[in-house]
This record gives C-alpha cells, structure tokens and sequence, in this order.
C-alpha cells in the first residue's frame, strides 16, 4: 500500500519536532539519570538471593553512615532477587567493611563482599567529555563521508537524522529515569552507525534514479525521491526487523548488564528507521527543491 511521502513531509517534520520539543522539555525539567560512569559517587550491587524490600536495604546502609537518596535502589536479577544501589558519593574501603558485616547480617543468604564501583570526580567528569567527544567525532567523519561519496546537501540531511535519532533515545531514557551510563553511549553510537547506513541505502538508490531522470519542477523531484523510497521500503523494513528481533531477545534473556544497552537499541532501532525514511530524505527534497526553484527563476528575471 503506497502513499506520497515526500509531499506530506510537513507532517512528518511536524510529529518529530513535536517529539523532540517533548524530550527538551523532560530534560530542562528532570535531567538525566546519570550513572556512576558520569556523575562521582559509588554503585553497589548486592546478590541477596531471597526477596526485599527497599526499606530494609535501606536501613542497613542508614545504620552505617552512608544515606541513600530517594531514587537510589533498583531491583535487578531474576526474581528481584539482586539490589543495586547508587550513592551521590564515593565510599572507603573502611566503609565498604563495614557495610559487609551490615548486609551479612540483615540478609545471611546475601554474596559478601558485594559489587562495588566507585568514581572519582575529575574521573567523571573526564568520561562525560569523551562521550560528547566520541559522538561528536563519529558525526563529523559521517558528514565528512557523505559529502564525498554524494553531495554536502546528502551529508547535513543525514546528520540531522542522526542527531533526531540520539535525541529521542537521550529523551526516551530522561523520561523513564533510566540510567546514563557508559553502555548507553556505546548503544548511541551503535545507532548512528545503523541509521547512517540505511540512510545512505536510500540516498545511493536516489543518486542512480537522477542519473537518467530529467528535474524540471519541485514535482518530479517529489515524485522521484518517493519512488526511490518506495523502492528500497522493502529491504529497510526487513533490516530494521531482522535486528529488532535480535536485539528484543537480547533484552529479555541477555540479563542486567546490557538490560539498558538493549533497550536503547530498540528504541534508537526504530528511531533510526523512522529517521531514515520520514525525515533525512525529506530534508533533502526541501533543500533541493529551493535550489531548483531558484534556477527556474534565473531565465526569467534575465
């Protein structure tokens, strides 16, 4: 079942910028869940092997001078049966001693010692500026690709495909108050990676479909770039699906490690299908839509 695309962009332009003004609102008004990876503090995860509740892990630490905030505790591992809590700040070894004995007591089937991760701050800090850095990089070496192997016009649409595609994923992630931490930029980047590589699939098939095409009007480019879309829809639906089903299986059965990673790939996965289709073509259409329209004014003013 067909439909025009490209002559409805201004819808779709209107429902990813409605989503993207969402996602900025959650972050002005709620942040990110940042991890331990970006943020100083300690994360300790404690195999308890037998139900809990909050409140007495929370107790255990009260009892020994290490306050947890009000959003600190997850539960985690099959059956809830693993806590993992976050502290603002980082612990000592001499707290960690005590804090063994403390758990051993209110939870005797618990693992001792349990898993602990601290993070200095200027080590926080300097993480958070190899991520922005490590995104940043990866976009410019996209843009710079595109360019050459197509045209400037082909790269800008792109990479405003790609940083759509991050946003809602980073948005996604502010709202649900999951945690940001190293995984999560992995899986960022992973996402960049698939998304500029249909989106290139797409615009290859555009570029051959102009060599033998002659444009005269915004129309036949409208017409042109849907057919295109068109052509290549089957095989960006069966790729976007394919991986889907690997990545759903790893988040149901590949346990809490990469429980966050595999999440943000379904969400950036189908983000960037989205992105590839409904939004960078788009782009590109509208751009190049002006330049035609400015040389079709040329030999009339002459």
């Amino acid at each position: 079942m067909r439909f025009a695309i490209i002559q409805r962009r201004k819808w779709f332009f209107l429902l990813s910028g409605s989503i993207t003004l969402a996602g900025l609102i959650v972050m002005l008004l709620f942040g990110l869940n940042l991890g331990t990876d970006f943020k100083s503090g300690s994360q300790v995860e404690i195999v308890l092997n037998q139900p809990y509740n909050s409140v007495a892990v929370r107790n255990v630490f009260t009892k020994v001078g290490l306050p947890i905030g009000p959003t600190g505790i997850t539960a985690a591992g099959t059956n809830n049966a693993m806590a993992v809590v976050r502290l603002s700040y980082p612990i000592t070894n001499l707290q960690e001693g005590k804090l063994n004995t403390a758990i051993k007591a209110a939870f005797p089937k618990a693992l001792v010692p349990p898993g602990y991760s601290t993070v200095d701050p200027i080590i926080a800090q300097e993480q958070s500026q190899t991520a922005v850095w490590a995104v940043l990089v990866a976009s410019l070496f996209i843009v710079i690709y595109v360019a050459i192997r197509f045209e400037f016009r082909f790269a800008l649409a792109g990479i405003v495909a790609l940083l759509h595609d991050a946003f809602i994923v980073i948005s996604v992630f502010a709202l649900l108050r999951i945690v940001v931490d190293l995984p999560f930029i992995a899986a960022v980047l992973t996402i960049v990676g698939y998304s500029i590589n249909d989106t290139i699939v797409i615009f290859d098939r555009i570029r051959e479909n102009l060599k033998n095409a002659k444009i005269k009007t915004l129309h036949d480019l409208e017409t042109l770039v849907d057919n295109s879309l068109w052509q290549t829809m089957a095989r960006s639906i069966n790729t976007v699906l394919t991986v889907l089903f690997a990545a759903t299986t790893l988040y149901f059965f590949g346990g809490d490690p990469i429980h966050n990673f595999c999440f943000a790939l379904l969400v950036g996965l189908v983000s960037g299908a989205y992105s590839s289709i409904f939004i960078a073509s788009p782009i590109w259409v509208a751009w190049r839509g002006r330049s035609l329209a400015r040389q079709s004014k040329r030999p009339a003013q002459a």
